[in-house]
């Protein structure tokens, strides 16, 4: 695959075919369609239910099984694997220990083994912007989710020196866009409760948060399966500045210009939250990429599609 980006740039040539995992979700189902668009041979992943709207090869896997993993991989035997599917769940709870262990850490190291003994050409993980900042001195990472996310990041890093795996590491930031299929999160649940005629209930909205439309996402995912002399990075994925909640939700609201006043303060705040901003430099540095949509632009496409799926 080598084609021009979003931003005009060529993008590098991605190696196939392509292991996608997580391509029932928000943004492995941009990414599916983006790769099978330009003719790339992707084989997806998939636990229980499949996508019927995605032309790809479906290979059903519980990534938790390392057997299975194994097996998988060394069928395909991909050039490129793009590991996008995690159980995300920003709760506190301690029952989510368990799952986000199994879901986001296990997988990862069974795939990241099967990737090694397979001699695979590049795997890209998708990390978090939850995950502490190893620059800081003690740094705790602030849930179950977050640990399982850094913890990952590590095995990666590992992987790549002792054994030379081509691997990298996107730290991803608050990506948001049409068809987020957990429509709990904060952008579809303000939209569709404001279309719906009523007052989203938002915490207190202070967070300053590094948003970053799907679609720049997917590009930057892309850069990074092509991109040579990356293995064991990890690179920043966002827009390189913060707008708090409060912020987002307000716009939110004068877009959509229906519904009622959000209610901020109407639910308690998380504990902990993460206040970080994409270090664009570094990512230009190594991709050659930035993102091309603007905050305003990206909720008005966002609100669009929302508009357009309640029309039928």
């Amino acid at each position: 695959m080598s084609d021009m980006g979003s931003d005009g740039m060529r993008l590098p040539a991605i190696r196939g075919p392509v292991l996608l995992t997580g391509a029932t979700g928000f943004i492995g189902a941009h990414v599916a369609r983006r790769l099978t668009s330009e003719g790339v041979d992707v084989v997806a992943t998939y636990r229980t239910d499949r996508r019927d709207d995605l032309d790809v090869r479906w290979e059903q896997c519980g990534l938790a099984d390392g057997d299975a993993v194994g097996s998988l991989v060394r069928s395909v035997r991909p050039g490129t694997i793009l590991h996008l599917a995690s159980y995300v769940a920003g709760s506190r709870a301690l029952e989510l220990v368990e799952p986000t262990f199994s879901a986001n850490l296990a997988s990862t190291v069974y795939l990241l083994t099967a990737a090694v003994e397979t001699e695979v050409r590049r795997v890209v993980l998708a990390g978090s912007l939850e995950e502490p900042d190893g620059s800081i001195p003690n740094a705790v990472p602030s849930s179950p989710y977050a640990a399982a996310k850094w913890a990952a990041t590590g095995y990666a890093r590992m992987l790549n020196a002792l054994y030379e795996l081509d691997v990298v590491t996107a730290r991803v930031f608050m990506v948001y866009g049409p068809a987020q299929r957990d429509e709990r999160k904060l952008i579809p649940y303000v939209i569709n409760t404001l279309l719906d005629g009523q007052s989203p209930e938002i915490g207190s909205g202070t967070r300053p948060v590094d948003w970053v439309f799907v679609d720049d996402v997917v590009e930057g995912l892309l850069r990074m399966a092509g991109t040579p002399d990356l293995g064991g990075q990890r690179v920043d994925l966002g827009s390189g500045e913060t707008h708090t909640v409060r912020d987002v939700v307000l716009q939110l609201a004068e877009l959509v210009e229906e519904g009622g006043e959000p209610s901020f303060g109407a639910v308690a705040d998380r504990a902990m939250e993460q206040i970080r901003v994409a270090n664009l430099d570094e990512t230009r540095s190594a991709l050659g990429w930035a993102p091309q949509t603007s905050l305003k632009d990206g909720l008005q496409a966002t609100i669009d599609w929302y508009r357009a799926r309640r029309r039928g």
